[in-house]
């Protein structure tokens, strides 16, 4: 009997979310609840599985691992892309790496969330109604300010459409935006600095490569107004989240709210979880029962699928 393991299932719901039956008598599933943190761990953990589900880009999977998993056959990765996973080492090894659909709109419905609640000081009155308080703090309004859009692709252009619906004005950026594409989403093409300089609202909303890793450093947080927020719910590598929680600390920079990191999960210790003025969530931006029931749904397919000898959403390099 083939074994599947399913990774990162922290709330303990891979199971109950979908309907793994099609699988009975054909595979022995086990689900990982805790983070396996390094490449020795998931060694130890996976070397005997011939098939492993992966929650989006939470354990990465380059060539030196994917050489000691000599068992592994089949490798699903939640979502069509995973900058984490080698899959021309993949592609030489006889791995085959298939994907599912996602659901883009619980990211644009996070990244509101985020803004939202740092706006409004929600999670401190929160803790004041729960502690016996009352008002403490002074909110920031939406309407009339300028929201500015880091990449307006099918998520940036879904934000870009609420903050029209709040009363913002909106402006956009990305390296291949044109001025046709940003008025069909309700915004204005304006210069990346340009963006930073103007903007009450930084929200950044592209794909991680090499030309967008740490695209937002310490100058280019310099750039933005003392007052302004930077959201992040992209990729964490975009933006050097050192200058940012430095930029923060200092009053430089009014907040931030992030939802992605580096490493994930990052370390106890990392700026972001403790500095006032920092919003910050566990990678949140998917993870929702419809989303959850999509990967996992899918993720049946795929293994259903291999098994069969006809493997679906195969991804290439």
């Amino acid at each position: 009997m083939v074994r599947v393991a399913i990774l990162d299932d922290y709330q303990g719901v891979a199971l109950e979310v979908v309907d793994w039956s099609a699988l009975d008598g054909r595979a022995e599933i086990t689900p990982f609840h805790e983070h396996l943190p390094d490449e020795d761990a998931v060694v130890a953990a996976l070397e005997d599985f011939e098939v492993v589900v992966a929650m989006r880009e939470r354990t990465p999977f380059p060539a030196a691992l994917l050489r000691r998993l000599p068992r592994l056959r089949l490798l699903v990765t939640t979502g069509m892309r995973n900058s984490a996973i080698d899959l021309e080492a993949a592609g030489k090894l006889g791995i085959t790496v298939s994907g599912t659909d996602s659901i883009s709109s619980s990211t644009v419905e996070h990244t509101w969330a985020l803004i939202l609640a740092w706006s409004r000081h929600i999670v401190e009155e929160a803790g004041n109604m729960s502690a016996g308080r009352w008002q403490t703090t002074l909110g920031n309004g939406l309407a009339g300010n300028t929201l500015g859009v880091v990449g307006l692709g099918r998520i940036g252009s879904a934000v870009a459409a609420v903050g029209s619906a709040f009363g913002m004005r909106v402006v956009a950026w990305s390296q291949n935006l044109t001025t046709e594409r940003a008025h069909a989403a309700g915004a204005d093409l304006v210069g990346f600095h340009e963006l930073l300089a103007q903007s009450d609202v930084v929200t950044v909303h592209l794909v991680l490569s090499d030309r967008t890793r740490h695209l937002i450093g310490a100058p280019e947080i310099a750039l933005m107004r003392p007052s302004a927020l930077l959201v992040n719910t992209s990729r964490g590598p975009i933006v050097d989240t050192v200058a940012l929680a430095s930029a923060v600390g200092s009053g430089a920079l009014a907040g931030a709210a992030v939802d992605v990191y580096d490493e994930e999960p990052p370390a106890a210790d990392h700026p972001l979880r403790s500095t006032r003025g920092v919003l910050a969530t566990p990678h949140l931006g998917y993870v929702t029962r419809e989303v959850y029931e999509v990967f996992y749904g899918q993720a049946v397919e795929d293994v259903v699928a291999f098994l069969d000898g006809a493997p679906v959403r195969q991804i290439s390099p």
